[in-house]
């Protein structure tokens, strides 16, 4: 049995000790944010935080984070009101979104760090992998989610969980609610 706190709430897990984080958060937990990408730690779509550090949960065996703190995408914030977050959003940067999780728990994790991080400090720690090409936007909304934690920008916030599809194009411009299926 591996005891550990997960998004503030503390869990058991009755699974092989070797068993990956991953799939205990994902399987045990229902906590779907993190994703199976790679299963070699090379991706990041995996990425979450223990003990404040980004890790890659897919190559984590529940026996290393006993008595840990765990918090994955849904932890970090359920609005999506996180600075990382706000800027992504407010920047158009997601595309098929499959590797939005991992680059959010890595760049939030940097930003704790080092709330002012240069280019090339944002380029060395964001290591994720992102099919769709993000990197240029990435690198700028990560920089402006720096800005906004340090209190020299705000971002406005993006449409809330749930919202109606017609409501978020209000809200988001880029999103148009008249070609959405």
């Amino acid at each position: 049995m591996t005891r550990l706190t997960v998004n503030n709430e503390a869990v058991q897990y009755l699974m092989a000790p070797d068993t990956p984080l991953l799939w205990a958060l994902r399987d045990a937990s229902n906590l779907t944010g993190a994703k199976y990408g790679c299963g070699s730690g090379s991706c990041g779509a995996c990425t979450v935080h223990v003990d404040g550090r980004a890790v890659r949960s897919c190559q984590m065996p529940l026996s290393s984070v006993e008595g840990t703190f765990v918090t994955t995408i849904e932890g970090l914030s359920r609005e999506r009101t996180h600075p990382v977050q706000l800027a992504l959003i407010a920047d158009n940067v997601p595309q098929c979104g499959f590797c939005i999780p991992g680059i959010v728990m890595a760049a939030a994790a940097l930003l704790k760090r080092d709330p002012s991080p240069s280019e090339e400090a944002v380029a060395a720690a964001i290591t994720n992998i992102c099919r769709c090409g993000i990197y240029p936007r990435l690198v700028d909304s990560i920089l402006r989610a720096g800005r906004a934690i340090r209190g020299e920008e705000t971002i406005p916030a993006g449409p809330r969980p749930g919202i109606d599809p017609a409501d978020a194009a209000r809200l988001v411009p880029a999103l148009d609610a008249g070609t959405r299926r």
